[in-house]
């Protein structure tokens, strides 16, 4: 039987003989039948998966020099394009449309011999926290089903979760990536913006979106990050910083850390206390260990999720303007109706309830009379932001923070409550704004039996620093489920 640990060690076994690429397909695709009431997946391309994985599997043998993922099976979010393949961000609006290329992120990881298994389920347009609003229905966490597996890359983070595939990528325009990875107690990273192509990417809030991945252990983050950062021509927002070679991972030096955290952030009464006691018992464990961990206060606490929600529905409400009904995805096939009637029935019929919410808020914040008081004063705190995080990051090498107020909740407990939903992100929407590298690390369980995790950001492309430090304390301080 296939045991997948790392993709590593998976590669080790193919050198030896001990498995194959089929092997590792034929396994995931039992994983996916046997739990195909969690919803992860939307789509599996089971053949093509096991065509390529003997393809694979025949060039190797042959002697052929391997890619960097040669074999790894990898899930990605229906927002991410593979082409002639279907691509729906999982909402009404696109059903029947397959893009003409692919991703660049997707591009790099066949170019290394990955195996593509499915799309997996998301918030609709990626506007979500709980994965509850998707044209597919709800995705469930495999560790209790009663409750959501966080959202919007909820499939993804359950894919890595469940033992559906090794690797996922998801995409993070306020926490999508490290909210669920906290959920379902897996890694996710969010890398510095520009830092990977945002080109396939279907578009939520094209400064704030960027593609991210989940896997079971840092190296596996690393090694797909190194294959899939880097400048694009096809990406003007790309960075054109070199990418680090992220997957050696050399230990840190053995020297003192300095390390903040947010107090209002801790002494937030949103926070469980569970959450709050286990983070500062960590801090007093890295003190111990001689690292200089110290509150900084951060008086833009409660500005921040506002100036987010009012800055990212603005953007959405231009870029899913574009979704209409004419050229590709759902219509409303009414005869005798004039332009304007088609396109509200094509959009009314076609988007969900939060799709339709965002869009009203971003269009209310864009128009005239409020543009000033609403949008222009939210990028006037995100400039706040960026300069209160350069001052942190002057005198410190890292931030630590929850990464959501709670556990993974119930199933429904939030829906009718979108303000009460909206600020569960009070924790990730930081780097968003700024626009920072941040990791959700699997350290604690919760005395009600989920896992929940510790959010660790860095300065701007130092990808390479915060994976190194965080290899370094999931190998000291996590703790068994």
């Amino acid at each position: 039987m296939f045991k997948y640990h790392s993709i590593a060690q998976y590669h080790q076994d193919l050198v030896s003989g001990a498995t194959t690429c089929v092997d590792a397909v034929q396994y995931y695709l039992q994983q996916i039948e046997a739990r195909r009431n969690l919803n992860a997946y939307v789509y599996i391309y089971a053949e093509e998966a096991l065509k390529r994985a003997a393809e694979l599997d025949t060039s190797r043998k042959a002697g052929k020099p391997s890619g960097k993922l040669h074999g790894v099976v990898i899930a990605l979010k229906d927002v991410i394009a593979y082409k002639d393949h279907p691509l729906t961000a999982a909402s009404k609006i696109l059903e029947g449309f397959k893009p003409v290329f692919n991703a660049t992120a997707v591009e790099r990881l066949l170019a290394e011999e990955a195996i593509i298994i499915g799309a997996t389920n998301c918030d609709e347009f990626a506007m979500g926290s709980t994965n509850e609003n998707s044209s597919y229905g709800k995705v469930l966490n495999a560790l209790d089903e009663t409750r959501v597996p966080g959202g919007s890359s909820g499939g993804s983070a359950v894919a890595v979760q469940a033992s559906q595939c090794m690797v996922s990528l998801g995409s993070d325009t306020g926490g999508s990536v490290r909210q669920p990875a906290d959920f379902c107690g897996v890694v996710g990273l969010k890398p510095t913006y520009g830092r990977i192509s945002r080109h396939g990417l279907i578009a939520y809030a094209s400064s704030f979106d960027q593609i991210g991945i989940f896997a079971n252990n840092v190296p596996d983050v690393a090694q797909v990050l190194e294959v899939i950062a880097g400048p694009d021509d096809f990406d003007s927002t790309g960075a054109r910083q070199p990418v680090d070679a992220y997957s050696e991972l050399t230990p840190l030096p053995a020297k003192p850390i300095r390390i903040a955290y947010f107090k209002e952030a801790l002494e937030s009464p949103a926070l469980d206390p569970e959450i709050r006691d286990s983070i500062l018992e960590f801090t007093k464990k890295l003190q111990a260990d001689g690292h200089t961990v110290a509150p900084v206060d951060f008086e833009y606490l409660d500005f921040i999720v506002p100036a987010y929600y009012i800055l990212t529905t603005a953007e959405a409400s231009s870029n899913l303007s574009r979704y209409d009904g004419v050229k590709y995805g759902h219509r409303n096939v009414e005869k005798n109706i004039s332009l304007t009637e088609f396109y509200n029935a094509t959009r009314s019929e076609g988007f969900g309830w939060e799709v339709k919410r965002r869009i009203m808020l971003g269009t209310f914040v864009l128009s005239a009379g409020y543009y000033d008081a609403y949008f222009t004063k939210a990028q006037q705190v995100r400039k706040l932001l960026v300069e209160k995080i350069n001052l942190i990051f002057s005198q410190f090498d890292a931030i630590l923070l929850p990464t959501a107020p709670s556990t993974a909740f119930t199933i429904g407990e939030k829906t009718e409550d979108p303000i009460s939903m909206y600020l569960a992100d009070i924790f990730t929407v930081f780097s968003n704004l700024t626009g920072i590298p941040t990791i959700s690390i699997p350290l604690f369980w919760h005395s009600n039996g989920m896992p929940y995790g510790l959010q660790i950001m860095t300065n701007q492309f130092s990808e390479l620093y915060l994976l190194q430090l965080s290899q370094k304390w999931m190998q000291q301080f996590r703790h068994a489920g």
